[in-house]
């Protein structure tokens, strides 16, 4: 933050005041500040990347070196690594570089993906014989294609041979697994012009993971750090990946999409995503530049300049248009390289292009730019042939070079200004400087506003609200009891609704919904019970038990028939089964009726009758009075219901059934003689008739009938119930007065007191509000970014102003009175003055 204005030193202080204000409203839980918290890292922060970004040979590199206009970078077409370079500012006699170095396992797994894009098949290429075959496959690549720069294959092959020379030169700084990192002094090496050249070095460029340039540039002050970074289609996926994952990245600022479509044609499907990742980096927003790299291409085919004029035109239909560039890094940079030239030099063929023109058998090769140049020159229609007429004698010039020399010598330092205009370069230099040294800062702070303002509205809204809600409140003692007193009829009834819509929804609840827990757990007991009571009841069932009732009924007769003991039997399982009924029914009731006293009590509106009242008017007394009500109503319906078991159901007797079977077989078995034992031999037959018929009659119960009766049990009464608590209370209105008058005095000392303690809770929220707001609109003001200023709480908001009152009919009438026709004529006629 020390690059800051003074009046922001302290700009994320009053941000973050702004953000804990906001955490502590409830009302404003859930507000995202997500865009806020980018917005203002990146204000604040020290450096500001800007990631130069696109596929392998698209210009990124020269791009940059033209910014700078110093040859820091390696700019060879083609050439296939992974390396991330950083350029950072340095105190004049501070330039330093620091190299980080692939590991072998890294090394091995580029060299495998250019082997598979040669068709070579090969495994541990660092392996010393695996390296020497693959360097002569290499260079037989090469020379078949013509060239190192004749075709995409070469291009790869090229790459490959320098992936290997870079690993067997720099073997001693290369480990197996780890990325190791050299300072250029540790290379014997003085200034950062020579410690370029060692990176530039093709070989060495190559085993290279990141190059750290501390650079004295004006363009990387104020913490401006310039990336380049691997092709977007690296043969290594996860170097390509690097870049997708730099663009995403919350330390970038700003991304420059430098696009190979000028040359190309179309996009790319990863230039296409890089479009699109960029667009939707929120740490990024619009801070996107696109240059359409090589644009010199275009001048010498029609087809390929409307490609890429319909591209930006359906593309880029919604860009500024000033962030899109069209340029000639190549012609460019050089262009500028060659400015201070002269002859004695070559103009530059000696000095600039000395590396680059060392051919074999001392025959000099033609550097790419002068190539480029000439094409400039002859074919471009570019220059002006009154402006700039070429010399005859380039036709007997036998070399491109000689040719090169010759026009520059002709032409002058003129056409060099003419290239570096047509290059676009100037253009695109001028607006990246223009932005990152006078534009930038203001755009990162006029960010930060946008994304506060809303924030700032949002909190300024809920602060005059509760300050005019504190403020309409009745400030003394006797006010407060009188709006007590008239908000008590209403209070009442509130309470009174209150009361019945929950007792509807605890009924609904276990009734409607059968979402009650407590009464679905107790009739499951209830179930439970009425079943092994059914089966205990049939296990300890005894003949001579009940023949012994039968008998005593006719003591005249000595022999008992098997319908009376069946008779016996049914009044002895319905009697049992209605005592287990009849206990646990009035359980089920009884629970749920403690349930909803308990849960009454437990609410607000309960604790705020106790309040106006001083007692529950009767809540508590009128459930436990309808809850024994409930009860003996559930009892007489356990008791009909139980009844009817005494009576056998209709397919008991039904022809073809089972029951009909045991009958007639029970029959059989204990009618075959008049004595006692021969009813006893027939008990497990007896039991087993019983079952058939009892259950049936238990499952009807437990499975159809009884829950609803329970459900009935409690409907009525309680909704009947509630509609009569509702009634009541809100007939409470003198006993709730009297009570009140007791004690409004000390709830009105206490409310008054609250609203005071609100009132400064509120007026230091304000305040801090206000401090903070200030703070940032200062910083903003020092930005020359008035029009974004946020809002302030001032006095005036805080004031409630009491609504004009209307004027009534008869005030107007009085107010203006219109004269009728008796009234006009009994007025007396004022005559004219005649001595005037």
């Amino acid at each position: 933050m020390s690059s800051l204005l003074p009046s922001c030193q302290n700009l994320q202080a009053n941000v973050e005041t702004l953000l804990e204000l906001l955490n502590q409203q409830v009302s404003l839980r859930g507000y995202d500040t997500t865009a806020i918290q980018a917005s203002l890292r990146k204000a604040i922060s020290p450096s500001f990347e800007v990631v130069f970004a696109g596929a392998f040979s698209a210009g990124k590199s020269m791009l940059i070196n033209a910014l700078l206009e110093r040859e820091l970078l390696y700019s060879a077409e083609g050439h296939a690594t992974g390396t991330e370079c950083y350029i950072t500012y340095a105190e004049p006699g501070n330039e330093q570089v620091v190299l980080t170095f692939l590991s072998e396992q890294e090394i091995q797994e580029q060299a495998k993906a250019l082997c598979n894009r040669l068709g070579i098949e090969t495994t541990a290429a660092t392996r010393p014989e695996v390296m020497e075959m693959l360097t002569h496959k290499c260079q037989e690549i090469i020379d078949r294609e013509g060239g190192k720069d004749k075709s995409e294959r070469a291009k790869d092959a090229n790459a490959l041979k320098l992936l290997l020379e870079g690993f067997q030169a720099n073997k001693e700084r290369i480990h197996p697994t780890e990325n190791r990192t050299f300072s250029m002094q540790q290379f014997n090496i003085t200034n950062l012009e020579e410690a370029a050249r060692y990176a530039r070095r093709g070989n060495n460029s190559a085993v290279l993971r990141k190059i750290h340039y501390y650079c004295n540039h004006p363009l990387l002050q104020d913490g401006n750090v310039l990336v380049d970074t691997p092709g977007i289609d690296a043969p290594v996926e996860k170097d390509a990946e690097l870049t997708f994952t730099k663009v995403q990245h919350p330390d970038t600022s700003a991304v420059v999409c430098v696009m190979k479509t000028a040359s190309a044609g179309d996009p790319t499907k990863e230039e296409t995503r890089l479009m699109q990742l960029t667009r939707d980096n929120p740490g990024v927003r619009d801070r996107l530049f696109y240059v359409f790299n090589r644009v010199d291409e275009t001048w010498y085919n029609a087809q390929l300049r409307q490609r890429l004029e319909q591209f930006i035109n359906n593309d880029f239909r919604n860009t500024d248009r000033s962030r899109l560039f069209k340029a000639s890094g190549l012609l460019g940079f050089y262009g500028s390289q060659i400015q201070n030239t002269s002859l004695e030099t070559r103009f530059g063929l000696d000095t600039v292009f000395a590396e680059s023109i060392k051919g074999l058998g001392g025959q000099e090769e033609t550097p790419q730019f002068v190539n480029a140049f000439l094409n400039y020159c002859l074919t471009s229609q570019k220059l002006d042939p009154i402006k700039f007429p070429l010399p005859p004698e380039i036709l007997t010039d036998r070399t491109n070079n000689e040719k090169y020399v010759r026009i520059l010598r002709s032409l002058g330092p003129a056409i060099i200004d003419q290239l570096l205009l047509d290059s676009g370069i100037n253009e695109f230099r001028q607006s990246i400087t223009q932005y990152l040294t006078t534009e930038k800062r203001p755009q990162l702070f006029a960010n930060l506003a946008d994304d506060v303002q809303p924030l700032c509205i949002a909190l300024r809204r809920v602060y005059i609200q509760a300050w005019q809600e504190v403020e309409s409140q009745p400030q003394d003692i006797e006010a407060i009891k009188e709006q007590e007193l008239k908000q008590l009829n209403l209070e009442l009834k509130r309470v009174g609704d209150q009361l019945q819509q929950h007792i509807e929804a605890l009924v609904n609840e276990a009734v409607a919904s059968d979402r009650n827990t407590l009464l679905e757990r107790d009739f499951l007991k209830l179930k439970a019970s009425l079943v092994s009571e059914m089966d205990s009841l049939l296990n300890t069932f005894s003949v001579a038990e009940v023949y012994k009732r039968a008998q005593a009924s006719h003591k005249r007769n000595s022999v008992v028939p098997l319908l009376a003991v069946l008779a016996e039997a049914f009044y002895y399982l319905a009697n049992g089964l209605e005592d287990v009924l009849v206990a646990t029914a009035q359980d089920v009731i009884s629970n749920f009726f403690t349930y909803v006293i308990e849960q009454v009590q437990q609410q607000d509106y309960y604790r705020n009758l106790y309040r106006l009242l001083g007692n529950d008017a009767g809540i508590e007394q009128t459930l436990n009075r309808l809850r024994n009500e409930a009860i003996a109503a559930i009892i007489n319906e356990a008791q009909t219901e139980c009844d009817r078991y005494v009576r056998e159901r209709p397919e008991f007797y039904t022809e073809g059934t089972v029951s009909i079977w045991q009958l007639r077989s029970t029959l059989q078995q204990a009618c075959r003689g008049y004595d006692y034992q021969n009813m006893i031999d027939a008990e497990p037959a007896i039991r087993q008739l019983l079952r058939l018929d009892f259950e049936q009659k238990v499952k009807e119960t437990v499975m159809r009938t009884f829950r609803q009766t329970i459900n009935q049990t409690i409907n009525t009464p309680l909704l009947e119930g509630a509609v009569e608590l509702a009634d009541t209370i809100l007939k409470q209105y003198d006993q709730a007065r009297a009570y009140l008058a007791r004690t409004l005095d000390r709830e009105a000392q206490d409310r008054i007191r609250t609203y005071q303690a609100r009132k400064q809770e509120l007026q230091a929220s304000i305040d801090q509000f206000n401090q903070a707001v200030k703070g940032i609109n200062a910083c903003l003001e020092a930005m020359n970014l008035d029009r974004k200023r946020l809002p302030l709480i001032a006095e005036a908001d805080l004031v409630i102003v009491p609504p004009e009152p209307v004027p009534s009919l008869e005030t107007e009438v009085i107010a203006e009175p219109t004269p009728t026709s008796d009234s006009t004529a009994s007025q007396p006629e004022v005559l004219p003055d005649r001595g005037s």
